[in-house]
């Protein structure tokens, strides 16, 4: 176990370097704590023409020992209102979920964590899933009912997370 851990802490210190030598568009990741590789800070930018635009939603990254076989886990701190977002903020996307089938039978194996994701592709990921709700297994229920039957009861608790991001920023 010891092994993997350190290969999975040399993994992550050069994803690190790589994100800090060339940053990528849309947003910044840091470690919480300089002495834990497996914890890192991130910050997504709003994507622009997107009801999200303008706002700054932070995150938490956990990485378990074993990655990358295994997905790291993502959560909102900032408040969040969006169907693949539990109210807890942990972020609800395929390719964060186990590799191999779908117990439940929804997404393809394809679909799910493989190792070749990074950090970049987590991010970039989930700023797609901004861009695009998928409504079709919401994690969030109130969200997904709003984004297909209030539409502006949605966009209205989306500005209300953009405008509370901005000012914690």
């Amino acid at each position: 176990m010891a092994g993997t851990a350190s290969q999975a802490s040399l993994l992550l210190q050069k994803q690190l370097k790589d994100l800090t030598k060339n940053p990528v568009d849309g947003f910044s990741a840091g470690l919480v704590d300089d002495s834990n590789v497996f914890e890192w800070q991130v910050t997504i930018i709003g994507p622009p023409d997107t009801l999200y635009d303008g706002g700054y939603f932070n995150a938490i990254m956990t990485f378990p020992q074993n990655y990358p076989n295994s997905p790291p886990s993502v959560r909102f701190t900032s408040e969040m209102w969006h169907p693949n977002v539990y109210p807890d903020g942990r972020v609800c996307i395929s390719i964060l979920h186990p590799p191999g089938e779908d117990p439940n039978g929804y997404e393809l194996a394809s679909e799910r964590w493989t190792p070749v994701h990074t950090v970049e592709s987590i991010v970039l990921s989930i700023i797609s899933m901004l861009s695009s709700p998928n409504d079709e297994s919401p994690a969030n229920i109130e969200a997904a009912k709003d984004w297909r039957e209030r539409r502006e009861d949605f966009k209205k608790k989306v500005r209300a997370c953009v405008r509370k991001s901005q000012e914690m920023f």
